[in-house]
């Protein structure tokens, strides 16, 4: 390290320091003392050197300190310790070892990097080649980041140059060369496999949905097996495949229904085949969430209206409604108050006919989320009453027509205010003529647009304030906007999109529980931790801890094991490991003031095991990688050579400087050197008596 004075002020400014400590030590030390001229000449020397380095501090002098260190040049090996290499693998680790050996004695500094991260310390002997997956661009940026700014020159990957997860690190670019050792075998293994399935991950319950597989097979031509679909250990359907090529490839489909609820486990297989190299890959599991999730929706209307057409082809547009139409003109029995919908559209109900009006107020008492639309039949002081949300003094029963303008002050639902401007150009609305008043929590996402005049009269409101959500369209002719839109854009997107957001937050089922816990994923792979998050709340939904929480994990044998934690503002979340392939549910339950409080579910621990999709070597995109980063393609036989190769050319050490500067004030030396120089003065001066 060296360091170098710097002056702020001018060199000659050090003579006023020197003056001023030795007029300060004449002044004090100029009469006779009683110790003699030679204690009388120290003492003075000390007092004035103090009071001249403090002068001199005064001055603000800077240090500049230059520090030179050596960075040594750095290779770094990294393994794909996955299944693919294997054997592979295992052969060329005491060459890998002895070539770490030779390059740190001839001055470099050897790293050993895995697929799970850094492995300095680990020797490359003991490395299991047990990964279910290979991602090498992930391996090579983590590489990156750990050497960022140091003197890496080479990485020497050792790899068959199967990638199953991420991208090809043939299309990165890295800041040091690449040097593939190619270890596995390109020829073909005698195998057929299940390379992939398709599926959704949800369906509903009782409905048909599809399972795909997707068969492989290398060199089995002129054979024959079955691929069966099972439930639990229970066929479903079993479908011949006849393998009439060398390179085969074939999509199954099945199809397969449910009638239980929660995750269930399919399994597809495929027959044995003599002279295949593996029947691991053989089996493929497919986990599928059965739910009974579809959100039932009643539309009850006085009369047949166009608009009732035009809200179910809105309502049906999403999977997951379920919509019943009741015409109270029509039929006479309206529906079951006590049935769970999600969501009752009003269309002219209340009316001045008293058909279903009776009705309202059991929706309302079960607090099922309403929509009113109103129409030239409302009974519109009885919709007042009822809705809680848009008051409307009319009389006479006088009608407006008016157009729509989007409020873009309604936060509430995410809306592009540019594309409901369509709105204002579209066919007018029969409304109720009168005053109009908003209740406590009624937001307005429609204002009234009469003619090109501007109003702040509320058109279509939502309140969502309450536990029973409302809103209210205070008219009729939606058939309208859509058909005009259409024919003025070909599409029915804006009015679309309005009203099916509406919908949704008003169909919404909102959570009241106060005890919850569930799965940080709905999916785990084996191995890995399983972690629960767990929400425990008051009567007024403020968070509270210290609740012990009992929790009940069974597997799809009926096998349960039992846990219990204490819920903390610390750790609300609780792991646990050691779960094998399969669904498992869950019960937790706790002690409130209320009473036992429980929360259900399930999910699903998965077996990953992709290295079984392709087991044959890829050594043109090892050469790729080469050629694109610099490096060089290399062979087991040829590591010994390349070894020799970089000791003889070996990369310069890199020196790295680093410069600071800091106030001489600042450094500490100089504090306890005052302290020295006066301490010695003064104790001095005690021995001989002055003070």
């Amino acid at each position: 390290m060296r360091s170098e004075l710097i002056f702020q002020t001018p060199y000659w400014f050090l003579i006023f320091c020197v003056a001023a400590g030795l007029l300060y030590a004449f002044l004090l030390y100029q009469p006779t003392a009683s110790w003699g001229k030679k204690w009388n000449y120290i003492l003075a020397a000390f007092r004035g050197i103090t009071v001249a380095i403090i002068c001199f501090l005064l001055l603000s002098p800077l240090v500049r300190k230059t520090e030179t260190s050596v960075d040594k040049a750095k290779i770094v090996f990294a393994i794909d310790d996955s299944e693919s290499v294997g054997k592979f693998g295992k052969s060329v680790m005491k060459e890998v070892a002895n070539a770490t050996e030779q390059l740190n004695a001839s001055g470099f500094e050897v790293s050993i990097e895995t697929l799970g991260g850094a492995s300095r310390k680990i020797q490359p002997d003991s490395i299991l080649f047990n990964k279910n997956k290979t991602d090498l661009t992930g391996m090579l940026q983590n590489i990156r980041s750990n050497f960022e700014g140091r003197n890496l020159t080479d990485v020497i990957l050792v790899s068959d140059g199967i990638v199953n997860q991420g991208v090809s690190p043939a299309y990165n670019n890295f800041p040091f060369k690449v040097s593939p050792l190619a270890v596995g075998d390109t020829v073909p293994d005698l195998d057929i496999r299940i390379k992939d399935v398709v599926n959704n991950r949800i369906a509903y319950l009782g409905n048909e949905f599809p399972i795909r597989a997707e068969i492989a097979a290398n060199g089995l031509a002129g054979k024959a097996t079955t691929v069966t679909l099972k439930q639990n250990g229970r066929v479903l359907e079993t479908q011949t495949v006849a393998i009439d090529r060398a390179d085969f490839f074939k999509a199954i489909d099945f199809k397969a229904t449910s009638n239980q609820k929660g995750v269930q486990h399919f399994t597809l297989e495929i027959g044995q085949v003599s002279g295949e190299t593996s029947k691991r890959n053989n089996r493929r599991d497919v986990y599928i969430d059965i739910i009974d999730g579809k959100q039932k929706i009643l539309l009850m209307a006085l009369a047949p209206h166009p608009d009732i057409k035009s809200l179910r082809s809105v309502i049906e547009a999403n999977e997951n409604y379920e919509v019943d139409v009741n015409i109270l003109s029509i039929s006479s029995n309206p529906p079951a108050a006590t049935k769970p919908y999600d969501l009752v559209i009003l269309h002219q109900i209340p009316n001045v006919l008293g058909l279903g009006n009776a009705q309202i107020k059991k929706f309302i008492d079960a607090k099922t989320p309403l929509f009113f639309i109103l129409g030239n039949q409302s009974a519109v002081p009885l919709a007042n009453s009822l809705n809680r949300s848009l008051i409307i003094n009319t009389s006479n029963n006088q009608l407006d027509k008016v157009t729509a303008r989007f409020n873009p002050a309604f936060q509430q639902l995410n809306f592009d205010p540019e594309s409901l401007k369509l709105l204002e150009r579209l066919p007018p609305l029969s409304v109720p003529f009168g005053e109009y008043n908003l209740s406590s929590g009624t937001e307005t996402i429609l204002f009234q647009k009469v003619g090109t005049l501007n109003t702040s009269k509320p058109l279509l409101v939502l309140n969502t304030s309450s536990d029973h959500k409302i809103a209210v369209l205070a008219g009729e002719g939606l058939w309208q906007w859509r058909q005009e839109e259409f024919a003025q854009t070909n599409k029915q997107e804006v009015v679309d999109n309005l009203f099916q957001k509406l919908i949704q937050v008003l169909s919404l089922r909102e959570d009241k529980r106060k005890f919850r816990v569930y799965p940080t994923n709905n999916e785990f792979e084996a191995g890995e931790q399983v972690s629960f998050q767990t929400e425990i709340y008051n009567d007024i939904y403020e968070p509270i801890y210290g609740q012990e929480v009992k929790l009940d994990i069974t597997d799809e044998k009926g096998k349960t094991r039992q846990f219990t934690y204490t819920h903390s503002n610390e750790s609300p979340r609780f792991s646990i490991t050691g779960l094998q392939e399969g669904v498992y549910r869950y019960v937790a339950s706790t002690s409130l003031r209320a009473g036992q409080e429980k929360s259900a579910g399930q999910f699903v621990v998965k077996n990953v095991d992709l290295e079984l999709n392709n087991t044959t070597a890829d050594f043109g995109m090892l050469r790729e990688l080469a050629d694109r980063s610099g490096g060089e393609m290399i062979t087991p036989a040829s590591l010994a050579s390349y070894v020799e190769k970089l000791k003889s050319d070996r990369p310069a050490d890199r020196l790295d400087s680093s410069e600071e500067m800091v106030e001489l004030i600042y450094m500490k030396w100089l504090f306890f050197l005052l302290v020295l120089l006066l301490g010695a003065e003064w104790g001095l001066r005690k021995y001989h008596g002055g003070y």
